[in-house]
């Protein structure tokens, strides 16, 4: 009992220290605020924040051998630097709603808890708060392992001038959640069409008779089985919480290897980090070889294409343009020889974003 009272005594002075340096690094943030502030800079830098986070993760890996988990490390800095700025700007981070989605989880844990988060409708909703200033930045889903890319965030890039600034992605852990107490009181199942998809092998061999319901997000799927009776959601643990719903069964997507990429989009672009993604939109001509010549611009330079994808130009019938995720950056030498070959073989090239790849992601 000594020996658990001595070590308790220590984790309660290695707390109170934890606090003081927390009170002191808000101090320290604040005067940031006040000097960016009268020389006229943007209070809030991604780049800086960028920066911490590789920092953190570097010492906590080489230098403590990660006794505590990197994972966890960085969600506690995710919520240290969220609560700092705060001090200085309070963010107002838009989103596709509402609560409780993945998008909202996907925008938590890029912004933390001490941002301001303001849910819409649409994901032209997202980008329209964004480019009004009514919002500081927004969160969207582009791409999921499982059903491949959300259309409609790409081809809003068409019209749009803002940039992708950053990116996240997130696990996609499925259950099924309801106000009853087992599985056998389930008749239907309500949720997005994607979570439905997701899980259909689970649902045919456990709810082989249950009716499928399209809704318009996981999270409006919940809303409604809180008021029916013999209903299920196909939601997150976090709706779970959110709308006082029991979890009748754990992580039933059919694949385990189940993510999304969300992008936080923005008004000004991002300065190199050091590991950086960019994403890009090219058209070419409608003749033989145009599409093979494009595309030798970024093997001429040794530049790493990691999705490329067709969507119609809307312009014309049968006319494409190729949305491009490469490695790098449009300031790195060889990403940037590579887009001016680009731009001599093709008939647009609009780069819509270099930003620094997901946290945990990088290799």
């Amino acid at each position: 009992m000594e020996e658990l009272s001595r070590l308790r005594n220590q984790i309660d002075k290695i707390d109170g220290e934890i606090l003081r340096l927390l009170n002191e690094r808000a101090k320290l943030a604040k005067r940031v605020g006040e000097v960016k502030k009268s020389m006229g800079l943007e209070i809030h830098a991604p780049e800086r924040e960028r920066e911490i986070f590789n920092r953190v993760i570097k010492l906590n890996r080489e230098l403590y051998g990660e006794e505590f988990p990197t994972e966890a490390v960085v969600h506690i800095y995710r919520e240290i630097v969220s609560a700092c700025l705060s001090l200085e700007k309070e963010l107002r981070i838009a989103y596709l709603g509402p609560k409780a989605t993945f998008t909202h989880q996907a925008a938590l844990e890029y912004f933390g808890f001490s941002a301001h988060y303001v849910p819409v409708s649409t994901i032209g909703d997202v980008f329209r708060e964004v480019e009004l200033s009514r919002a500081d930045y927004g969160v969207v889903p582009v791409e999921n392992t499982t059903e491949g890319v959300v259309n409609y965030t790409l081809d809003m890039f068409l019209e749009s001038d803002l940039k992708i600034v950053g990116e996240i992605v997130i696990p996609i852990k499925l259950n099924l959640l309801s106000t009853a107490s087992s599985l056998e009181d389930i008749k239907t199942v309500y949720s997005h069409k994607h979570a439905l998809a997701q899980c259909r092998e689970w649902l045919k061999k456990n709810l082989p008779d249950a009716v499928l319901i399209e809704a318009e997000s996981t999270a409006k799927a919940c809303e409604l089985v809180v008021e029916l009776e013999g209903a299920g959601a196909i939601a997150s643990e976090v709706a779970a919480y959110t709308y006082h719903l029991n979890i009748l069964a754990e992580n039933i997507q059919d694949n385990p290897n189940n993510y999304t990429r969300f992008i936080v989009i923005g008004r000004r672009a991002m300065k190199p980090t050091g590991n950086d993604k960019t994403s890009l939109i090219f058209a070419v001509k409608d003749q033989a070889g145009a599409l093979y010549r494009a595309l030798e611009s970024f093997y001429q330079y040794d530049v790493n294409l990691t999705k490329i994808v067709s969507r119609p130009s809307k312009k014309r019938l049968w006319d494409y343009v190729f949305f491009v995720d490469l490695e790098g950056h449009v300031e790195d030498d060889r990403v940037s020889k590579a887009l001016e070959l680009l731009k001599e073989r093709s008939q647009m090239v609009k780069v819509i974003g270099s930003y620094p790849k997901a946290l945990l992601e990088e290799g």
